[in-house]
């Protein structure tokens, strides 16, 4: 079908009750959900089915199931009423004086060690800009980005990137923390294989840190001792501190949390222990102005940071 004859018969409202009727199950429940009379219901996916030109659902006994082109629909459907929402949301900021608004999704990494500072220093220049941040492990990130949930988004250098474009943001060092009475708590430097006999704290599954812990050990011929999973950073620390077991943390996050509670990290003596964070969107110059401008502070103020470090 022509692009022009589905845009006249595809409307908001049919997308939420298609939404609904995948939610609820079934067309009866679906229409009491958004309040139309369920012969209306059925006339308006009808409409839809013919609009799109196929079967969106399979009729069972128990429900309606998508058929395929309903998968395909449902994926797009999210995306267009989410946008729809986004819209409502960023119009209310602008009437409240805000005249830009930029969406990211980082990693933990970033926003504990390194967005804190560096976003203010863009807010303090840039006023009048709202940004909202969400946590996501890397993969999270780029999935994200890639189905244009966020307009930036900063993860480990080591994702998939799935084709999209990237920038330098930060580098950090990873080391291992452990408690004062540890036996290598006396050490400057260890190997990764060395932290092997001792049971691990580690982050959740989908982390790059716990990626790269899981393919170290591997690597060293040894089983990773991981006593518990936990899902940040002060939860490591924490567990760390209990006695718990050794945990891989970025140094900084360790100054920043790890400190205070006693601990002590120690240099991690591994290539795979010097990490790049990377900034990534899907085209920059398809980039509002205002994510431009936060693009382009976010990718370059480690330079300006390393040529003036009294600033």
């Amino acid at each position: 079908m022509p692009l022009k004859n589905l845009l006249r018969r595809l409307d908001l409202t049919t997308l939420q009750l298609f939404l609904a009727i995948f939610e609820e199950g079934t067309l009866t429940r679906a229409a009491e959900r958004e309040a139309i009379a369920v012969s209306a219901a059925s006339k308006r996916l009808l409409e839809l089915e013919q609009a799109v030109g196929a079967v969106l659902f399979e009729r069972r006994a128990r429900g309606m199931d998508l058929t395929p082109a309903g998968e395909t629909l449902l994926h797009h459907a999210r995306r267009v009423l989410r946008d729809i929402e986004n819209i409502g949301i960023e119009l209310a900021e602008h009437a409240s004086g805000v005249r830009g608004y930029v969406r990211m999704m980082a990693n933990l990494s970033a926003i504990v060690e390194f967005l804190p500072e560096d976003l203010r220093a863009f807010i303090a220049l840039h006023e009048q800009i709202k940004i909202d941040l969400e946590e996501r492990p890397s993969g999270g990130v780029i999935e994200a980005i890639a189905d244009s949930l966020a307009d930036l988004g900063i993860c480990s250098g080591d994702a998939d990137t799935r084709g999209l474009h990237t920038a330098h943001y930060r580098h950090d060092r990873l080391a291992i923390v452990m408690r004062a009475d540890h036996p290598l708590a006396k050490r400057e430097r260890v190997r990764f294989e060395e932290t092997l006999d001792s049971d691990h704290v580690g982050l959740h599954s989908a982390s790059s840190i716990n990626m790269r812990t899981h393919l170290a050990a591997r690597q060293a011929g040894k089983p990773l001792r991981l006593r518990i999973h936990v899902p940040g950073f002060d939860a490591v620390c924490r567990m760390v501190q209990a006695g718990m077991g050794v945990g891989v943390l970025p140094f900084d996050v360790y100054r920043a949390m790890g400190r205070q509670l006693g601990l002590v990290a120690v240099t991690l003596d591994e290539t795979w222990a010097e990490r790049s964070l990377i900034i990534a969107v899907r085209d920059p110059d398809a980039l509002s102005p205002v994510s431009r401008m936060l693009f382009d502070h976010l990718r370059t103020i480690e330079a300006r940071e390393q040529h003036n470090p009294t600033a």
